[in-house]
């Protein structure tokens, strides 16, 4: 069965509700963002293709390094951002100069582009791809 955009989408919907913990990855019990997209992985292709060394909440502004982007891009494939559609995984810069840290799945409601996504003290939810999500866009990936 091959798997599309659509899978992906519904994967990452069954995941709202979800808690928010950081490092887990565990549906209905707690994620963080990368969590989200690792039990996305797991329920779409199974075992996840590298294990995640333990990480700190402040790990991308203590190594000031690429680290999410660089994972991503070793199994995913690195697209423009302006062709950024439902089922692609976005990667944002919280801060200007700061590495980028927070993922999520693009969906769409309406025709309009939606962004499912961990964040801390707040359960999994789908909001709208706003434009202060736009603004923080710094990667797009396509699985």
């Amino acid at each position: 069965m091959a798997i599309d955009a659509r899978d992906i989408v519904a994967a990452a919907r069954g995941w709202i509700g979800t808690p928010y913990r950081h490092q887990a990855s565990v549906k209905g019990a707690g994620t963080d963002c990368l969590g989200l997209l690792r039990g996305i992985w797991r329920e779409l292709y199974g075992e996840e293709p590298e294990s995640v060394p333990p990480y700190s909440q402040d790990w991308a502004e203590t190594t000031n390094q690429e680290t999410l982007h660089a994972a991503l891009h070793r199994h995913l494939r690195e697209i423009p951002l302006g062709e950024i559609e439902a089922g692609d995984i976005a990667l944002f810069r919280m801060g200007a100069r700061a590495p980028a840290k927070h993922c999520g799945v693009v969906g769409e409601k309406d025709g309009r582009l939606t962004l499912i996504h961990a964040r801390a003290n707040k359960r999994v939810s789908e909001e709208p791809f706003s434009l202060f999500w736009r603004r923080k866009l710094a990667f797009a990936f396509r699985i």
